[in-house]
């Protein structure tokens, strides 16, 4: 990673963690150094997020001579973050450490599409078991993300007029699970988290455009290291584009002959089942491609191949570096893939598709967990928030006769 240039002015110690978890400071020398902060400056800073829990050194750092300095690193274990995958069909729950790394998980039967009643009556004990199987602490939990299928307003974490999820329109997640734990809760759309996780286990793959074929069909889009959402919200609906030649299905946005009606798994699994095979899920039509079975072989390629003719267009619009198929239907594998290779690296440029890559999830049916822990920790862990953290901190620990006034 590019060192900076210039060093940062005034460098808070929410700053300091920032550049540790970026990989730019290891020890409190290239802190000194990035920020131009006195020795002492550093210490303090150092020595607060240690004692918060965010920090910890180790004394293994590399020698250049005399006494190895003191390896600064984020603290996995300072805390936990909850993470919660709503699909439309079924739910995933995970207990996060504060890097990101999925520790423990569990499938429910939350799935969005029971009602919002349903689920959120539910979320905080399914939570407290998981937490209590696994043996963590519930007062270490710092943070919880939440995914959920349809449009999201960010600032709020309301979910906007999803038609797919009947009585979610304008259902306030964060307040349900704040009267179990009173810490920050922050929601969003399942594919952007998705396209999240898998770009942050990637490390390096440049701009990505991640594609969720499960039940429906949407993507996330991450460029220039962030999620790109759009105006409000409901960047990515690939799903609602109308396919050419398509044979006037109604689709339940309004439209016709949209890509999710004639190409996601629930068409598969409808058209399967209509000519008498043992489907009733996403997975069985995976199942049933994986034995060979001519006709589902047959369908998920030609659902690839429909995928295909709308990601051509978003590769020539996007130009990202890579394209990533996740969701049930993508563990298809390869039938899949081809379809869609097939049409996108004849239909785009030859530019944008010079280097391009379509490729499988990394994480497959974690990725939308991982991105849930990661949506959480970008927000609890940013500059301004730890800076926060630290103020309420430093106020719990002021002496009584310090903190009121005489």
């Amino acid at each position: 990673m590019a060192r900076r240039a210039n060093p940062l002015p005034h460098s808070s110690a929410g700053d300091v963690l920032q550049l540790v978890r970026d990989g730019e400071a290891a020890t409190r020398a290239d802190v000194a150094r990035l920020t131009g902060l006195s020795r002492s400056a550093v210490a303090a800073r150092v020595d607060d997020l240690v004692a918060v829990g965010l920090l910890a050194e180790r004394a293994d750092g590399v020698s250049t001579g005399g006494r190895p300095p003191m390896r600064l690193e984020l603290n996995a274990g300072g805390g936990l973050v909850l993470a919660a995958s709503l699909g439309t069909s079924r739910g995933q729950l995970a207990v996060c450490d504060l890097t990101g790394t999925v520790l423990a998980t569990r499938d429910t039967a939350m799935a969005a599409g029971s009602g919002p009643e349903a689920v959120l009556s539910r979320l905080p004990a399914w939570f407290d078991a998981l937490l209590a199987d696994e043996g963590y602490d519930p007062e270490s939990v710092r943070g919880i993300g939440v995914a959920v299928p349809g449009t999201v307003e960010l600032a709020t974490g309301r979910a906007v007029g999803p038609p797919s999820l009947p009585g979610w329109d304008g259902v306030a997640i964060a307040p349900v699970l704040q009267r179990r734990w009173p810490v920050p809760v922050y929601v969003d759309n399942d594919v952007n988290v998705m396209a999240l996780g898998e770009y942050r286990t990637r490390g390096d793959a440049g701009d990505l455009v991640f594609v969720k074929v499960s039940t429906g069909i949407g993507a996330g889009i991450v460029s220039e290291g962030r999620v790109y959402r759009g105006a409000l919200g409901a960047a990515g609906e690939i799903g609602h584009i109308p396919v050419a030649g398509g044979r006037g299905v109604r689709c339940w946005c309004g439209n016709v002959d949209c890509l999710e009606v004639l190409a996601s798994g629930r068409h598969l699994v409808e058209t399967l089942a209509a000519h008498g095979a043992p489907v009733t899920g996403v997975r069985d039509v995976v199942a049933l491609a994986g034995a060979g079975h001519p006709e589902a072989v047959r369908l998920v390629r030609e659902s690839g191949r429909l995928l295909g003719e709308v990601l051509a267009s978003v590769v020539n619009i996007l130009n990202p570096a890579v394209v990533v198929l996740g969701g049930d239907l993508a563990d298809a594998g390869d039938p899949l893939l081809a379809g869609v290779r097939e049409v996108v690296y004849r239909r785009s440029t030859a530019v944008a598709t010079r280097e391009l890559g379509i490729v499988a999830s990394r994480l497959g049916e974690q990725a939308g967990l991982a991105g849930c822990g990661f949506l959480a920790l970008d927000r609890i862990l940013a500059p301004e928030a730890v800076d926060a953290t630290l103020a309420r901190h430093a106020a719990q620990s002021r002496p009584v006769d310090d903190a009121v006034p005489a």
